[in-house]
């Protein structure tokens, strides 16, 4: 008597887990931070797509919400855009549809405007302050050995370099280093603006 009912109570905990874990699937294929490669409007971050009401733009034509334009001179094609000066991101794909841009927090040294490419990607691994990041893609060593690369801290924490180190760890929200993280595969352009 004793087995049955257990056998039956251990099914019932199984079925359960099952439909959490099915629930949290779903939940992570639905969520907003993905980027969707289906259409435009749905890899857009909010304000890069066309607005459809008459009350949504501000001066120019342009969405109140709308991120800056990609900046003039970043080249063409599928590219990972840096401005050092408005310490941003834009994600930029083949056919320029479908931009996103969010903001980032730099380190203690930028990079040096120009095109590079990712050279090495890690799903994981330390900050030089301590912290544990995800989604570390890599673009640039220069002349002094320092490492420049697009990171998330897995807390979500904003980076507290210490003043006295030469780092270049460019530190993104998490939902945007996944998305960095699907954009740029090894090889990809980065282009590096003032």
């Amino acid at each position: 008597m004793a087995r049955s009912s257990s056998g039956v109570f251990v099914t019932g905990l199984t079925a359960a887990a099952l439909a959490v874990v099915g629930y949290l699937a779903y939940e992570a294929s639905a969520a907003p931070h993905r980027v969707h490669r289906s259409s435009a409007s749905a890899s857009a971050t909010p304000g890069d797509a066309k607005g459809s009401g008459k009350d949504d733009k501000g001066k120019g034509g342009q969405r109140k919400d709308a991120p800056p334009a990609v900046p003039d001179g970043s080249g063409t094609g599928k590219r990972v855009v840096y401005s050092v000066g408005q310490k941003r991101v834009w994600l930029v794909p083949a056919d320029a549809k479908g931009v996103r841009s969010f903001e980032v927090t730099p380190s203690t040294v930028n990079p040096q405007p120009g095109t590079y490419a990712v050279t090495s990607r890690d799903l994981n691994g330390p900050g030089s302050d301590g912290v544990r990041l995800e989604h570390i893609v890599r673009f640039l060593r220069d002349a002094n050995g320092v490492v420049f690369g697009f990171s998330a801290a897995v807390d979500g924490s904003p980076p507290q370099p210490d003043p006295t180190k030469k780092t270049g760890g460019v530190r993104e929200k998490p939902a945007d280093g996944l998305a960095m993280w699907e954009f740029a595969p090894k090889g990809t352009k980065v282009v590096v603006v003032p």
